[in-house]
């Protein structure tokens, strides 16, 4: 472990890694938040170049799930743009809703992205910061820092987690896997494993 100005935090080859991953229960519970993460917010998701460029190649494929408004936006600005900080993002509609935003029956908020890839009409799965959410991950010159946003509509998921018993980097094996690699991962389960046994002694 690695202490930092602000905390301590598991080095994980070249990232340093919240203990929030280790500490923190956490469980989506769709039922009951519908997707709010995708609608509520200032800005789009965080998106790379590639991944700019990827989502203007699969836009046809998508472009009927999309409401008529993020229809619209996108027409006018494009899949993304720079938010205030500088940094790349995804479109949203009335400075809310994601445009890749779509809804399924009662009102559950679906990624219209995600939705074509689970269909097999695209291959790409969607943004890994959507992916990865609710970790942010922060590049530095030297290391990459993964911390936990807190966020209170993420509360219900933090209550589930705890009543099943799955922690943060559980929850995220598939997303973390996705953008570290499977050997970083496996790295990771077993500082958090330690991390977590020694701190049950104390």
């Amino acid at each position: 472990m690695k202490e930092t100005e602000e905390e301590i935090m598991l080095q994980i080859k070249d990232t340093l890694v919240s203990l929030d991953l280790a500490e923190q229960f956490f469980l989506c519970d769709l039922d009951t938040c519908l997707g709010e993460c995708c609608i509520e917010g200032d800005a789009g998701a965080p998106i790379t170049k590639e991944e700019y460029e990827k989502i203007k190649e699969i836009l046809p494929e998508i472009w009927d799930d999309l409401l008529p408004q993020a229809q619209e936006v996108i027409n006018e600005q494009g899949v993304g743009y720079i938010d205030e900080e500088g940094d790349l993002v995804t479109s949203i509609v009335n400075n809310r809703n994601c445009v890749f935003t779509c809804y399924a029956p009662g009102g559950m908020c679906q990624c219209a992205i995600e939705k074509a890839y689970r269909a097999g009409k695209i291959d790409f799965y969607k943004p890994i910061s959507c992916h990865l959410y609710p970790i942010r991950l922060k590049e530095y010159s030297t290391f990459t820092a993964v911390n936990y946003h807190r966020w209170k509509i993420c509360k219900c998921a933090e209550l589930l987690g705890r009543k099943n018993g799955v922690r943060l980097y559980q929850f995220l094996k598939e997303p973390l896997t996705r953008r570290f690699g499977k050997e970083w991962y496996d790295e990771l389960c077993l500082a958090c494993e330690a991390y977590l046994a020694e701190y049950s002694n104390q």
